[in-house]
């Protein structure tokens, strides 16, 4: 089964604990198995709502923050993805955030944030961005249902964003 979304963790800090740099990526790996099972993909396809969706690609010469003034999502479905998203961010011994990728319907290979979370932390999502380029490993994802380990910083794998 194909899954419609994408979960990203990423790390404030790499702490030592007893003189020791424990296994994060192990940590962050066992979060995103759990998530796999924990976050519901047909709740996150309602989060952004259609009117945002279209919004989204929209451009006023009067209005250059049409798009993001226009950002509105499902109440019901964000707030339960978030609390999610919230919960597995505590399983981890080190500060992180566990956010939500969509892809966008009706734009291939394009996807967007849905979720951020407290500490706004994420290697992929430029502050501010609305959609960007969806990078290889999100594309697998999506495609195979598999999770992916990804370690380079986004300005390595992939510049285009919008």
């Amino acid at each position: 089964m194909k899954l419609g979304y994408i979960l990203g963790a990423a790390l404030a800090c790499a702490p030592a604990v007893g003189g020791q740099v424990w296994d994060i990526a192990h940590e962050l790996d066992e979060i995103a198995r759990i998530g796999s099972v924990m976050v519901d993909g047909d709740v996150c396809q309602r989060i952004v709502t259609e009117r945002a969706a279209k919004a989204m690609f929209d451009s006023d010469p009067r209005d250059k923050w049409l798009a993001s003034d226009n950002y509105d999502v499902d109440d019901a479905a964000f707030i339960a993805t978030k609390k999610t998203l919230m919960r597995l961010a505590r399983l981890t011994s080190v500060t992180c955030d566990v956010n939500l990728w969509v892809p966008i319907r009706g734009h291939p290979g394009k996807v967007r944030v849905a979720v951020r979370n407290v500490n706004e932390l994420s290697q992929f999502w430029p502050w501010g961005a609305l959609y960007q380029d969806m990078i290889p490993s999100m594309k697998t994802v999506l495609e195979t249902g598999k999770r992916v380990k990804v370690t380079q910083n986004r300005f390595d794998s992939h510049a285009n964003v919008k």
